[in-house]
């Protein structure tokens, strides 16, 4: 009922609004102002509310009460783009021309969408030749050339009003069906919500209709290359290249696939050609600089790594993710110099919000490192709370539909599937939850001379999201129970197409590694498509797992992370659903517990060929002096003979950690049982 009771209070305030800026619309500011009166004395915090009050104090005239609102404002929500183009407004009006510059382009960096931004940057700027009029100059063309509505679109979509946009471009479609650059844009929301298929869908479509919209082909190439179709969005790249080999927005796109193919030595020599030629470009700032680093580091060139971070900070002070990527590299201290900046940037009210939770991961990290955990808990916690409403994950939800797998997949279930799928025995999956010590096995099994390492695939969650179908957000699940309704020779075309798709991940070698943690959900999937393949339960005790996976800002994915209680919660629900399969699939899965491996490496070495059915190899105890390439976060602890600092790193932050223990209930002490 709660729940119930502050979605119809969200719905209403979001009515309040909507009155609001029809008001401001049709010029009745003053009723508006009142309007709004009692409204925001109720919910003074509500940011669209307050931002209506600015906008109708500055239309007044009223400029101080304006700047005392957009203060109050940007206190409760810095990485409001619009706010700071409102804070822009008011500041030109009391002839404050070089702190309004300041707020526009403040603004603009939150949310390019917004044209009277640019605007006012365009007035604002006389050297013709800069790189920032150039950029200024291609923001103001691009947006100039949409639609209103589409204008509203890009804004909405930078400020993640994602429902909102959705439904004007779909407005938009609707009257206007070949339009290429809305059907990119719905794409992008699609993607950015991770609904691949239907990105790539709507991009294929969009380039049918236009081949040479540059635009759509590289949203394109993003996405294949999200999805991990890098043979496909390589060629993408290629063929993109060849229409102007010396555009460097093509070069980048080029360098970029082949870093995920593993040709990193070119991809590096591209960026630094990028870096060298066109130091004052757009393209060669603190995303190129960032993106140079994590090339750097997947290859294991650490040193050079930490100075590409450090470029790319100081290319832009603020920016959060190069801070994290250092913090994140776990050998990394930080700076008493670099403390200090970070500290300043997170008690500011300028930076965006994901530049912000990185910022308070890395100094969650940094504060850790010199001991002080009470502080260093305060940043971790932080930034999982914007993570987590950012996110919007629901733990009821996912318990629900890791329930189905129980209820759909029973022994009778298996039974009477029995002797289908493909029987290609190449794949090895390594489950579990992240940071339980998966990169640690793979590193060990992909120094067998038989085993490829490839990375945390997707392939078996867009089987799963297939099986699914396209449906509404608030919609029934419907996998796993289609599964019941495959015909016995579907399993095996599903088996072979995973072979086939994943085959561009391979370097040659008779069995391969998918180290995706949360193909757990999908054993049984897994079971039914390959069934001679071997699955490894990756298990880490309980609190240290958890824990470590709460202090972790993951790239995409995850979201189970962001909150004590959401992880606990989400842990239970996989030993819960470990204990299901081994029920009705006894012995089909390995279970490593990390600290047996880290406590007797020998012993575990040889439990796992033998499941592997795969001869022992030297080189499998010798796992840190493989070279190969690792994009996990625990990258450069697998370069070491083993890491033995992490087990028990949970019991300094204990004090902080009731909610966790709680959300943990019956797995706390059901570990090795």
């Amino acid at each position: 009922m709660g729940r119930k009771r502050g979605a119809n209070a969200n719905s209403t305030l979001a009515q309040h609004v909507a009155t609001a800026e029809k008001l401001l619309r049709q010029g009745r500011t003053r009723h508006a102002l009142d309007f709004l009166a009692p409204i925001v004395r109720r919910h003074p915090k509500h940011p669209d509310l307050l931002y209506c009050v600015v906008v109708a104090q500055r239309l007044l005239g009223d400029f101080a009460a304006a700047l005392q609102s957009v203060v109050t404002l940007l206190g409760l929500v810095s990485g409001y783009g619009r706010a700071h183009q409102e804070h822009g407004y008011i500041l030109l009006a009391l002839n404050q021309s070089e702190a309004a510059n300041q707020a526009f382009r403040q603004a603009v960096e939150l949310n390019p969408g917004l044209l009277a931004s640019w605007q006012q940057l365009r007035q604002a700027t006389s050297d013709d030749a800069s790189a920032w009029r150039r950029r200024i100059d291609a923001n103001l063309g691009y947006l100039q050339s949409l639609a209103p509505e589409l204008r509203s679109v890009v804004s909405l979509r930078h400020e993640k009003k994602m429902r909102r946009a959705e439904q004007t471009c779909r407005s938009y479609l609707q009257d206007h069906p070949k339009h290429v650059e809305a059907m990119r844009l719905l794409a992008l929301m699609a993607s950015e919500q991770g609904r691949l298929d239907d990105a790539e869908f709507l991009l294929e479509s969009a380039l049918e209709f236009d081949p040479a919209a540059t635009r759509v082909r590289i949203s394109y190439i993003d996405v294949l290359h999200k999805r991990q179709k890098y043979d496909k969005s390589f060629a993408e790249a290629e063929h993109l290249l060849a229409t102007e080999p010396t555009n460097p927005t093509f070069r980048l796109a080029y360098a970029n696939q082949l870093n995920a193919m593993g040709n990193y030595r070119q991809a590096l020599e591209i960026y630094d050609n990028i870096l060298d030629a066109q130091p004052d470009s757009a393209l060669a700032g603190p995303r190129l600089w960032l993106s140079r680093g994590h090339a750097l580091k997947t290859h294991g060139q650490i040193a050079d790594a930490v100075r590409s971070y450090q470029r790319a900070y100081k290319s832009r002070p603020d920016f959060g993710d190069a801070y994290w990527s250092l913090a994140n590299l776990k050998t990394y201290t930080f700076q008493d110099e670099e403390l200090k900046r970070m500290t300043e940037f997170v008690q500011s009210n300028t930076v965006a919000q994901d530049d912000l939770a990185h910022l308070h991961f890395a100094l969650g990290k940094a504060h850790e490192d010199r001991g002080e955990f009470e502080k260093s808990f305060q940043q971790y916690e932080q930034g999982n709370d914007i993570r987590r409403k950012q996110t919007k994950y629901d733990p009821a939800t996912m318990t629900a539909r890791l329930k189905l797998q129980h209820w759909v997949c029973n022994e009778e279930f298996f039974a009477k599937r029995e002797h289908v799928g493909h029987d290609a025995p190449d794949p090895i999956f390594i489950v579990g939850l992240p940071r339980a010590g998966s990169t640690l096995l793979e590193q060990i099994l992909a120094s067998h001379s038989q085993v490829d390492g490839t990375l945390e695939l997707h392939h078996i969650g867009s089987i799963a999201q297939k099986l699914d179908s396209r449906r509404r957000r608030n919609d029934a699940p419907r996998y796993p129970g289609t599964l019941s309704h495959l015909k016995p020779e579907t399993f095996k075309t599903i088996g072979e197409q995973f072979i086939a798709e994943t085959r561009v991940h391979r370097r040659g070698a008779p069995y391969f590694i998918d180290k995706m943690p949360n193909n757990f959900r999908h054993i049984g999937l897994i079971h039914l498509i390959l069934p001679n393949a071997k699955i490894i339960d990756a298990r880490r005790d309980p609190m240290s797992c958890c824990f470590s996976g709460f202090k972790q800002l993951f790239a995409s994915g995850q979201e189970f992370t962001y909150g004590l209680y959401e992880i606990g919660t989400y842990y239970q629900d996989y030993i819960e659903l470990m204990n299901h399969w081994q029920t009705v699939l006894p012995n089909r899965v390995l279970r490593v517990q990390y600290d047996d491996v880290v406590n007797d490496l020998g012993t575990q070495v040889n439990r796992i060929l033998e499941y592997c059915e795969l001869p022992f190899e030297q080189a499998c105890i010798d796992f840190h002096r493989n070279t190969r390439a690792v994009r996990t976060p625990s990258a450069e602890q697998v370069r070491q003979p083993i890491y033995r600092q992490g087990l028990q790193q949970w019991e300094n932050f204990e004090p902080w950690l009731g909610p966790l223990k709680e959300a943990l209930g019956p797995a706390l002490w059901s570990y090795r049982t």
